[in-house]
């Protein structure tokens, strides 16, 4: 195998769907002329909800894929839609007497439901963070260093650690901190943890402070010491006040996901000995998620338990996450098996998720491919973890390329 060109021939391949499916599918179909901002629902048949809700994390991730996209194309249509994305945030989302944002509006934009997922306020930091990135609006970075204080000052727990997953609107402890109804009600979760770390990385960026950085440090130590499973192969989703491990669903898409999210909060802050830890624990977790997780077809199936595969239905966004996480082990080991997993998972999504109907890529598929008809869009169902993962990549092929060809060259003796 060229590994040069198989990499340079995925990179470019990513860059077209992004550009010509993935972006075309957000801008064409996802504004909301008749209400504002954006949709809330559109279905499998490609048909507008009008009257479904909008919620945050939808637009907050909107805002996220929209700046970062502008980011690396500059096209005047993503500024247009990320301004659009930051106002609706700003305007409706935002509550301007207790702070933080909405879990969700109805079609109208007024508040549904005022509750404080800190799940959702991450991605507002993400996004925010994003926009400022993108455009250098300093009102955007403020909002997302403020939200970041009072998450740190509503949400976290003095006592054992971490962060506590809902509140109410004046940020009083919920009964109820679960995501969805098929989460277990557990104090703490991975996947709210994963999003704080994913969140804080990405304001790093933009305000490298002392206690920016002590607050990765924490939680990537959170990740090695009570959230990575004893054995390392995976991550425990849900715990108690205390840590201790409270479910034992394995989420491959999870798994995979944090192995290169936690390594890219340990390089962002520059903690070489954390960066080697978790590097060690990410290729451990991407070996068990390509021995147990990746099916014979390509595809990442979804959930598994300590007796085996619970769920062997394949949604768009573990797809996602295993093309960028293969890619960053084969990185980092030089294994190829790693570099064909990320392939095999490419050739999985552009004979089966991509839509080429429509647009976009489909939510869910069986074992076999074939597809739900579950919506395009939906709170849970936007285009941050695909757009992403065409980003990444492209990123990824070309740097990866690039080291095999330095290393490739022959160096030229020194004149004498």
């Amino acid at each position: 195998m060229d590994e040069v060109a198989v990499l340079k021939k995925l990179g470019d391949e990513l860059s077209k769907e992004l550009l010509n499916n993935i972006i075309p599918y957000w801008t064409n179909n996802a504004v909301d002329e008749q209400n504002g901002g954006f949709v809330g629902r559109i279905a499998y048949d490609n048909t507008v909800d009008a009257a479904a809700p909008k919620g945050l994390i939808m637009n907050a991730r909107l805002l996220w894929t929209f700046s970062a996209c502008h980011r690396q194309f500059r096209r005047k249509i993503l500024r247009d839609l990320a301004d659009r994305a930051y106002s609706c945030l700003l305007s409706h989302f935002f509550d301007d007497k207790y702070g933080g944002f909405y879990w969700m509006l109805n079609a109208k934009r007024q508040v549904l439901d005022d509750r404080k997922h800190i799940y959702a306020q991450s991605f507002a930091i993400y996004s925010l963070s994003e926009y400022f990135l993108a455009f250098g609006c300093r009102t955007a970075l403020d909002i997302a260093g403020n939200l970041y204080r009072l998450v740190e000052l509503k949400s976290g727990d003095p006592k054992n650690g971490g962060y506590f997953e809902a509140f109410s609107r004046d940020w009083q402890l919920h009964e109820d901190a679960r995501l969805s109804e098929k989460d277990i009600n557990e104090p703490k979760s991975m996947n709210t943890h994963l999003h704080l770390l994913e969140a804080y990385t990405n304001l790093y960026r933009c305000n490298n402070s002392a206690d920016l950085k002590n607050r990765l440090e924490i939680l990537i130590t959170i990740f090695l010491d009570h959230i990575i499973a004893e054995d390392g192969t995976h991550l425990v989703n849900f715990l108690n006040d205390d840590w201790k491990p409270r479910s034992g669903i394995i989420s491959y898409g999870h798994d995979i996901e944090s192995a290169w999210l936690l390594q890219e909060a340990a390089e962002v802050i520059g903690d070489k000995g954390l960066r080697d830890k978790i590097v060690q624990s990410g290729t451990t977790m991407a070996w068990s998620v390509l021995r147990n997780g990746l099916d014979q077809n390509g595809g990442l199936v979804t959930e598994a338990d300590q007796n085996g595969i619970t769920n062997d239905d394949k949604e768009w966004w573990p797809q996602a996450e295993a093309l960028v996480g293969f890619l960053n082990a084969y990185e980092n080991t030089g294994d190829q098996v790693f570099l064909n997993a990320s392939l095999a998972v490419w050739q999985f999504i552009k004979k089966f998720i991509v839509d080429f109907e429509t647009g976009d890529w489909v939510a869910r598929v069986n074992r076999d491919g074939i597809s739900y008809k579950d919506d395009k869009v939906c709170d849970w169902k936007c285009s941050y973890h695909n757009s992403r993962a065409c980003l990444e990549g492209m990123r990824r092929t070309s740097r990866i390329a690039n080291k095999i060809e330095t290393r490739r060259s022959p160096v030229k003796p020194s004149s004498l």
